[in-house]
């Protein structure tokens, strides 16, 4: 077993988070979780269940929820939501081991140049596909795949092994800003729908009028992709409809969000295809509704009432 990269910290003990995390915890290697206090509660007492196709395993595992943890880490894992980029590479910079490898496995395409500017440091970008969801404090439910794409870098190919090891289909690519906007227009495609109407993947791309919408949606975003110079590797639409085969039960993350009642990555989704659109004076139509449906029901969710004051007779 590499322990070069030993020990690993997690910061950001979501879904993603803690499934590889986890994967990497039950392979042997010394990991510590850090994320929201009942997590870490039951993390501390129980360990993490881990539950996939395969049956459920608890897995020992150090648990935290300050970023100061990550000191002496020689790998670290940034898989916190693309909104929260900024304030955890704040709280990363003092603690960071000169050493220590950095990886973004978050969704959106610019995480690990947001974090990479605030830390002054390499970081190093990896595109994430698979299908989890946080069961309750400390319990993380696997629904499909699980597969990491790692740019050939520095510590590439070495990191490709180490996830490998562990159960982790992990390659390499000499373009993962391609296969970021990849995993980018799926993303496009699928959370804002799912989280509209309450469907897991599956379910949503055999309702009627749906596969035509996501088609204009990743037309849309391959026009915005052309004009800034990127080339999307791929049959994209083959991937959309690989999605829904093969995640058929997943809610989207920000399906999952809203329904807990936190804010969600829409932003970084169609709103950043939205804002590069803008910036080349596209015209999104299909994006840009979708994102704004999903800013009105995070704006519900914060004010269920709407502002309204009930009458009484």
């Amino acid at each position: 077993m590499d322990r070069a990269f030993e020990p690993i910290a997690v910061l950001g003990a979501g879904a993603v988070g803690c499934y590889f995390g986890g994967l990497l915890a039950r392979a042997g290697h010394d990991v510590t979780l850090i994320g929201r206090p009942p997590h870490v509660a039951a993390l501390q007492r129980d360990g993490l269940l881990l539950e996939t196709a395969s049956g459920r395993a608890r897995v020992a595992v150090r648990a935290a929820t300050d970023a100061a943890a990550v000191r002496g880490a020689r790998l670290v894992l940034c898989c916190v939501k693309s909104t929260d980029t900024a304030a955890a590479g704040r709280q990363l910079a003092p603690h960071l081991d000169p050493a220590a490898a950095v990886l973004s496995l978050q969704n959106g395409v610019d995480n690990a140049a947001r974090l990479q500017e605030i830390l002054g440091r390499e970081v190093l970008p990896a595109v994430v596909y698979v299908a989890t969801e946080m069961a309750g404090p400390g319990h993380v439910r696997h629904h499909g795949r699980g597969e990491l794409v790692l740019a050939p870098g520095a510590h590439g190919a070495r990191l490709a092994e180490l996830f490998s090891a562990a159960g982790i289909p992990a390659r390499l690519s000499d373009d993962v800003t391609g296969a970021l906007w990849a995993k980018l227009v799926l993303n496009c495609a699928f959370n804002a729908l799912s989280a509209a109407v309450r469907m897991p993947y599956g379910r949503l791309f055999e309702s009627p009028g749906v596969p035509p919408l996501m088609r204009i949606v990743v037309d849309e975003c391959l026009a915005v992709a052309r004009a800034d110079g990127v080339t999307v590797p791929g049959d994209v639409w083959a991937e959309v409809e690989r999605i829904a085969r093969t995640m058929p039960a997943q809610f989207s993350s920000t399906a999952q969000d809203l329904a807990r009642g936190k804010p969600s990555e829409i932003d970084h989704l169609n709103g950043f295809i939205l804002r590069r659109a803008e910036a080349r004076a596209l015209a999104v139509p299909a994006n840009r509704a979708l994102h704004t449906i999903v800013k009105l029901l995070e704006q519900r969710a914060a004010d269920p009432d709407g502002g309204l004051t009930r009458c009484t007779p």
